[in-house]
């Protein structure tokens, strides 16, 4: 039975035993308890290999989530009388068992390293594999190259080269921004100057082009006439032209000076070092603190371990719980190095001026997907402080990087095909700083606060339009004073005074649904007011990202373009390893937002090796979800790397 609540010490054999309810705290360990409690207990702890097993029923069952008795006084009771508290006693059973050995511990360790370490060894086999078929390929258009072959059989062997690569410059047809009429020797004179004074030709229109394109190779950027660039007035028209075109290609949003978007990006991944090491070092402070209390107070209802699956090395009390994240940590370490390694391969590509590295495919920018590496290895780490002593008040360290990761991979996927126009890093990380902002605040205040509840859900509606303005527009809108009078300008030309349709369709099926979901859950918020406000606010953030990304391979399908192999594999796989995930996190083996009592009644025994429980198959099977989601971004659009920017829609 749940009630009466009790105490369960394990207690030094000395004299006197600590067996009351005013004194029970004072030596040992202890754990308020319902129905099941469990305490791991260490040679180390006690000399003589003796211990006592301490059970007190407490006078009232506040401590244990029961409500605050009333003992009525009769009118003839004396003040030194004791209360008449009726029957309180408890039956209870306390079964000893063997802790598990060291080698159990060896084992897991291996087992642990065994299964990401074999992610490396994959990744290797697959880069071999994708070596050996490049230079087959490079083999191969050496040999449609040679003028041994006749016309027929470069015709015959032309699927690897695009057809608008055949008989054409590598600038040719290329739309705004590039050659329209240069001939090719011209077109390499000038790819060859622009390269030795390092300046990008995406900044200059067709107009100065052609006339720088005619001077001499040798002639300096200095001596270009003012009048050859544009105002900037001209450009901020050149945006609203491009920008408000029904149909955009990506070489409309690809036309900065790749040297400023590199910088640009690689902002992302300082930045998030930087935030990464100023929010660690207080955490890891922190947890070791909680901690040490643990270890010298005794007192187990500090932190809402599993118990019953709760295996202690040196100070630490769950070392399970931690070893389980080092997942993360090694596969957000493989990623980095696949981001190097492509970033190497690409940068080689620029250095030999190839074709497809210059006008074909989505523009390469790796800022974000470090930054996306990093933010998993810090997702390990802190999720291994959170299990150092997981409780209410530290749950925000275990889901900060998570609102990261969200973050930066919808940033991504948005850069894809709008790389001009995405987001910085300064008002990005400004962004997330804000969500972790009001996470703390609603697991400070938003418990039952109807206040915040009313104030937050309103600041998410608001945030929820002005955002889809913002991407409706492609950001050429202005929030000024008259932001009201052309709103009511536009509902009255589009639909009083005629009724027409959106100009951009598929955009404006993506934000309708974004709002709807957005506004069904601020209203779930408001409503229901959930406890656990930080997996509300991880909630928003993944449905937006799935929204979007369900979008992204829908439209992508829709403008002819395909999924190549692995990317689809990545997609298969990673959903089924996150459908198992979800359903070993949804097992709920401890919740804090019970009392320590209660939550350890939905305690369960290790599931995997003695050592490992449901909680920790999740940290396995997420980490691995987390890291194919990533590949998956990666590799999506690699069946655009032979097709020319200005022939890829922009969704």
């Amino acid at each position: 039975m749940a009630f009466p609540c009790s105490v369960i010490s394990i207690q030094d054999i000395l004299c006197p035993v600590y067996d009351l309810d005013n004194n029970v705290a004072f030596i040992g360990m202890y754990q308020t308890m319902t129905k099941k409690a469990a305490i791991t207990v260490q040679k180390k702890d006690f000399p003589s290999h003796s211990f006592y097993v301490v059970v007190v029923v407490k006078t009232e069952d506040e401590a244990c989530g029961g409500p605050l008795p009333y003992y009525p006084l009769s009118k003839d009771a004396s003040p030194d009388e004791p209360v008449d508290q009726h029957d309180r006693q408890k039956t209870l059973e306390v079964v000893v068992s063997p802790a598990i050995t060291s080698e159990a511990y060896v084992r897991s360790v291996l087992f642990c390293l065994g299964i990401f370490l074999s992610f490396y060894i994959l990744t290797l086999l697959i880069a071999c594999w994708e070596s050996c078929r490049q230079h087959k390929r490079k083999g191969l258009l050496a040999a449609m190259d040679s003028p041994s072959l006749d016309t027929a059989s470069l015709l015959g062997h032309s699927r690897s080269i695009p057809d608008s690569f055949l008989n054409h410059g590598p600038y040719d047809s290329y739309g705004y921004g590039s050659f329209g009429n240069g001939s090719s020797s011209s077109t390499e004179g000038i790819t060859d100057s622009l390269a030795s004074a390092e300046v990008s030709y995406s900044y200059v229109g067709e107009r100065s082009l052609e006339s720088v394109a005619g001077r001499p190779r040798l002639d300096s950027l200095s001596s270009v006439e003012e009048d050859d660039y544009d105002t900037l007035a001209d450009i901020d028209y050149d945006k609203n032209v491009i920008r408000t075109k029904q149909y955009l290609c990506v070489a409309d949003l690809a036309r900065k000076d790749k040297r400023v978007l590199r910088k640009k990006y690689q902002i992302y991944f300082w930045n998030i070092a930087t935030i990464a090491v100023f929010y660690a070092l207080p955490v890891i402070q922190l947890v070791i603190t909680y901690q040490t209390v643990v270890n010298v107070t005794g007192n187990q209802d500090i932190c809402y371990y599993n118990f019953l699956c709760a295996h202690p090395l040196g100070n630490l009390s769950a070392f399970n719980n931690i070893l389980s994240n080092l997942g993360y940590v090694l596969l957000g370490l493989l990623f980095l190095l696949i981001i190097l390694q492509r970033e190497i391969n690409y940068n080689r590509a620029l250095l030999r001026n190839d074709t497809h590295a210059l006008e074909c495919g989505i523009p390469k920018h790796f800022g974000l997907f470090y930054a996306m590496g990093t933010a998993l290895m810090m997702e390990g780490l802190l999720s291994a402080c959170y299990h150092v002593c997981p409780n209410y008040t530290n749950f925000q360290f275990d889901t900060s990087f998570m609102y990261m990761i969200a973050g930066l991979c919808m940033l991504k996927l948005y850069q894809k095909r709008h790389p001009d126009i995405n987001a910085s890093a300064y008002s990005a990380y400004a962004c997330l700083a804000l969500v972790i902002f009001f996470s703390v605040v609603g697991v400070v205040f938003g418990k039952g606060n109807t206040a915040f509840w009313i104030v937050f859900s309103v600041i998410h509606i608001v945030a929820t339009l002005l955002l889809s303005t913002q991407l409706y527009y492609m950001g050429r809108w202005k929030l000024d004073s008259g932001i009201l009078r052309r709103i009511l300008h536009v509902l009255y030309t589009d639909c009083v005074r005629q009724c027409s349709g959106p100009m951009y369709v598929d955009r404006m099926v993506l934000l309708v649904m974004g709002n709807i979901i957005n506004w069904s859950l601020a209203a779930y918020g408001l409503i229901v007011r959930p406890n656990d406000f930080a997996s509300y606010l991880l909630a928003i953030g993944i449905c937006n990202l799935l929204l979007y990304f369900a979008f992204y391979i829908i439209m992508k399908l829709r403008s002819g373009e395909r999924i190549k192999l692995i990317p689809l594999l990545c997609i298969i796989s990673t959903s089924v390893v996150w459908g198992f995930a979800l359903f070993f996190f949804f097992q709920g083996l401890s919740t804090w937002q019970k009392t320590p009592a209660e939550s350890r009644e939905h305690n369960r025994d290790c599931i995997l090796l003695d050592f490992f429980d449901d909680h920790d198959i999740w940290h396995f099977l997420s980490s691995i979800a987390m890291f194919g989601s990533f590949l998956v971004l990666l590799t999506l659009d690699d069946d655009l790397d032979c097709v020319q920017r200005d022939k890829i829609y922009v969704f």
